[in-house]
């Protein structure tokens, strides 16, 4: 989950490497750092904890000079976060430094065996046995001794090396963890993600696993483990640098929520001509879908969420029946599927760790695999039989909006396609779906917009709970010996039923991700089994109550709530009157829409919600503590 990034050429390196990991400041936070060639008979490093501005601040005082240098910001997995775990990691004759994003499992055994041999740690990491292996083979040959240290390693890597020794090179590496490489004019670049180069190249190389590469500024070389030349022409990206910028929004979760009318547009474009719904990558002939019986959706997260959507689409316009399960739980099961079985998996990197090791647990079982994700050349999207781009551009805040809507918009016209390959719904029934799908985007922009005319009100309710959150805290934390025997309950809990069940998960997930604030999400139905325990104290109960067939049981649900005090919000199709009758905290509207497409109305409200009350409470929005964008790593 950290993040990389090397640079090669004519220009001074120091500006280039901090501003690619400001772009890559999303994938890991905790501490960063810069190792620099200057000519010298030593790499120079510069590292320190916290976040890049700490390290600009540091180098602003003592600029390092030079032409080719790593760079690296951490996610902590083996170390604390501190300036001596931080990246990069030198040897022991400071002359070879590493940067590393994965996880290396053996690295108790190398690590005693390194020490034996008389090295000296300097760290906590499982990164530093990296470094020691690469000088231990070294021989006057970087990529040599890097392939020899691979040999050793068992575990998942992506690595840029760098010694003063051969300057102006870069060699890197990848198993299981992402790296791209930039090509430009008299210069390279290396980096995690590929939004961190957009700035200076479209031109890009995605490694595979088991890959090598040298980098020097005329030149990129790529061979495997064995050293076996391998030729790759690269492709070019056409994502805008302007799509990974703020565009006068306060945060990027904010201008990425207010960005999914547009791409729900673009994908509809894209996806649909005429009634006919076409995926040009999808590379699964429609005889091969034809034979399946049964889908599985793996996913983590926020994209787990999507794919609990897509359980209720896919059972509502085909025949098939759908489990959903996380990644994680997945793999380490025996999962009974074969070759009647779809496994899809859905990812907004495509570097998942957990979802990528169940595609392959689903290939060794002879299943069908797609992926549905963001990145083009991602290991996901080269891993599954079939693919799906979402097509929404870099998502940079953390806490994904933007990359839910997309996923649900394909898995909608995913669960279309099947249903005209299955022949399980009426043509007209099929043409009038996709008529209203295609009207959504207009909707979820009038919502937005109809946000924007009342920002002040949500902002005072944000505040309101703020009010209300620190006055139970001061009850339960009084004085009084007996009320601090006493935690506070959680403060949120979501409500919804049917196909907004999911987003009743998605938008707790939200509150707690950026606001750190307990939250909880349940189908309204489970509350009597235990749930409603929580009612007589907890301040708000978001209720997901548009029209639709089980309207009425979600009514019944929020009296309930009513009668035990509970401090209602509910999210409702706009024009209803019934809700007035219940006296509710506020309420919030949403346009009328079909049932079915419901969930992409709802999660606006829900992300808004949890974006205004960790904006009230002054949290990081865009980079909450202890998350990565991307989980690289199990």
């Amino acid at each position: 989950m950290c993040g990389i990034f090397g640079y090669t050429g004519k220009k001074e390196a120091q500006p280039l490497v901090i501003q690619g990991l400001k772009q890559l400041e999303y994938r890991g936070y905790d501490s960063s750092g810069i190792a620099m060639q200057n000519g010298s008979n030593a790499i120079r490093v510069v590292k320190t904890y916290g976040k890049i501005k700490n390290l600009e601040e540091i180098l602003n005082k003592q600029p390092l000079k030079g032409t080719t240098a790593v760079g690296h910001t951490r996610w902590a997995t083996h170390g604390t976060p501190s300036k001596e775990n931080a990246h990069p990691h030198l040897d022991k004759e400071n002359q070879i430094a590493v940067v590393h994003n994965g996880i290396i499992e053996n690295y108790f055994d190398l690590k005693k065996t390194l020490q034996e041999e008389g090295v000296r740690f300097r760290s906590e990491t499982d990164t530093e046995v990296i470094v020691h292996l690469v000088a231990k083979y070294y021989k006057g040959n970087l990529e040599n001794a890097v392939r020899r240290a691979l040999r050793d390693v068992h575990g998942t890597y992506a690595i840029a090396v760098i010694t003063s020794a051969e300057p102006g090179k870069i060699v890197a590496a990848k198993l299981d963890s992402p790296l791209v490489i930039g090509k430009g004019e008299n210069e390279n670049y290396v980096a995690s993600d590929v939004s961190a180069i957009l700035e200076y190249t479209n031109q890009v190389i995605y490694l595979e696993n088991g890959e090598v590469v040298t980098l020097m500024r005329d030149s990129c070389e790529i061979t495997n483990l064995a050293g076996k030349p391998i030729s790759r022409q690269p492709v070019k990206i056409n994502w805008d640098v302007t799509q990974a910028k703020k565009g006068g929004f306060p945060h990027y979760m904010l201008k990425e929520i207010f960005e999914q009318p547009g791409i729900l547009t673009a994908i509809l474009k894209e996806r649909v001509r005429g009634y006919e719904i076409h995926f040009d990558e999808l590379k699964i002939p429609a005889a091969a879908l034809k034979k399946v019986k049964r889908i599985v959706i793996i996913a983590c997260g926020t994209a787990y969420h999507a794919g609990l959507v897509g359980k209720y689409i896919f059972e509502e316009f085909t025949d098939i029946p759908v489990w959903v399960d996380t990644s994680s739980e997945f793999r380490y099961r025996d999962p009974k599927v074969g070759p009647d079985t779809l496994v899809i998996a859905i990812s907004q990197s495509g570097e998942t760790a957990d979802t990528l090791a169940g595609v392959r647990e689903a290939k060794r079982k002879k299943a069908l695999t797609l992926t549905i994700c963001n990145v083009l050349g991602s290991s996901l999207s080269r891993e599954a039989k079939g693919v799906i781009y979402t097509h929404a551009g870099p998502e940079i805040a953390v806490a994904s909006t933007k990359a839910y809507t997309a996923q649900l918009a394909v898995l909608y016209l995913l669960g279309l396609y099947l249903s005209q390959n299955f022949k399980t719904m009426k043509e007209s029934a099929r043409r009038e779906l996709l008529k209203e799908f295609l009207h959504v985007p207009q909707l979820m922009r009038s919502f937005l917009d109809e946000y924007k005319r009342d920002e002040k009100n949500w902002e005072k309710n944000a505040h309101d709970f703020n009010v209300r959150y620190h006055e139970q805290l001061d009850k339960y934390y009084s004085a009084d010996p007996d009320k601090r025997k006493r935690a506070p309950n959680g403060f949120f809990l979501y409500l919804g039923r049917n196909i907004n069940y999911p987003n009743a998960i998605e938008g707790a997930l939200k509150l707690k991700e950026i606001s750190y604030i307990p939250a909880e999400g349940y189908p309204s139905g489970e509350m009597k089994h235990g749930p409603i325990a929580l009612i007589d104290e907890n301040p708000w109960v978001i209720c997901i109550a548009p029209e639709s067939k089980t309207y009425d049981k979600m009514i019944s649900n929020i009296q309930e709530i009513k009668a035990r005090s509970g401090y209602i919000v509910p999210i409702v199709t706009e024009g209803n009157e019934d809700i007035q009758r219940l006296n509710p905290a506020y309420v919030i509207e949403i346009p009328r829409v079909s049932e079915i497409f419901s969930p992409l109305l709802t999660v606006l409200p829900l992300q808004l919600l949890a974006y205004c009350v960790a904006n009230e409470f002054g949290e990081d929005i865009d980079q909450p503590r202890n998350l990565a964008k991307s989980v690289t790593v199990e």
